[in-house]
């Protein structure tokens, strides 16, 4: 499998494992914990986008 992962530019951990990775392969949206990238999530992209727009308006604001 072929996936090119995309990380933040938040996510500047000197040794690069301190981060969520998402890729999109084969029309659907993975992601990955940089620290353990053989567990993969998978998701769609009205999924992703139904989160992250709770989280541009701080549903999730507690949890960080």
């Amino acid at each position: 499998m072929d996936v090119q992962w995309r990380r933040s530019s938040k996510s500047s951990n000197a040794d690069g494992n301190n981060c969520l990775e998402l890729a999109e392969y084969d029309g659907e949206i993975l992601m990955r914990e940089s620290d353990n990238p053989d567990v993969v999530i998978r998701t769609t992209r009205t999924k992703l986008r139904a989160f992250l727009g709770g989280a541009k308006e701080g549903e999730f604001d507690d949890l960080a």
